[in-house]
């Protein structure tokens, strides 16, 4: 069984790694997009010129399924790129349902990039979820860049997370697989006062579910 994983840059790594030790017997093809990344400050057009020859060469290669390991990618296209490809897509997309869920205060914290954030789907998750809650949406548009380069500026990460905790967040939504490698960071910072969201265990429990109808 070979999957493709596709990502913008450096966040598809840290999915396919937890698909790898998760599902050893499947193989893994993980496709980044180093040239243009960030896709998060680009237009929804201007990707999908990006990704369609990508996902075709995972096609060529026979993968059975592709995980669409990009949230950005996910909330502007996965539609239209279902409507291109036969093949099943499992999708990440910002967590606002167990978000809502999880919140005592009834604030959660959504960090994504700036196409996510201004995305139809996102909007309609937080229409369809988070109703009644306060959604806070800090600015984390230069994470990405930062940790794509390997120069995370820890001072403001810490800035955005204590911005939010202080607004009363109780739970923070990783909405883009570039800050999954910021995690332990932002548990560190977080110091229990919040529950840190990423979607890698539901992606993996979906995964299993898509390849087990194969």
């Amino acid at each position: 069984m070979k999957i493709g994983v596709f990502d913008s840059g450096v966040g598809g790594l840290s999915v396919a790694n937890a698909i790898r030790q998760a599902m050893p017997s499947v193989e893994v093809v993980l496709r980044e997009d180093r040239r243009h990344v960030p896709y998060g400050n680009r237009s929804p057009q201007e990707i999908l010129g990006f990704v369609v020859p990508i996902f075709q060469e995972l096609v060529d290669e026979n993968c059975q399924a592709i995980v669409v390991a990009c949230n950005t990618v996910t909330t502007t296209l996965i539609d239209e790129l279902r409507q291109r490809f036969s093949l099943p897509l499992v999708a990440i997309e910002p967590m606002v349902k167990p978000a809502a869920e999880l919140s005592a205060s009834k604030v959660i914290a959504v960090c994504a990039t700036p196409t996510t954030l201004s995305s139809p789907r996102y909007a309609q998750l937080k229409a369809e979820y988070a109703q009644d809650l306060k959604v806070l949406e800090p600015d984390c548009s230069d994470w990405a860049f930062m940790i794509e380069t390997q120069n995370p500026d820890r001072q403001k990460i810490e800035a955005r997370i204590n911005e939010v905790l202080t607004a009363g967040a109780d739970v923070i939504v990783l909405a883009c697989t570039h800050y999954h490698w910021i995690e332990k960071e932002i548990k560190e910072l977080t110091a229990g006062r919040a529950e840190v969201l990423q979607p890698e265990p539901a992606v993996i429990e979906q995964l299993k579910r898509v390849l087990a109808r194969l």
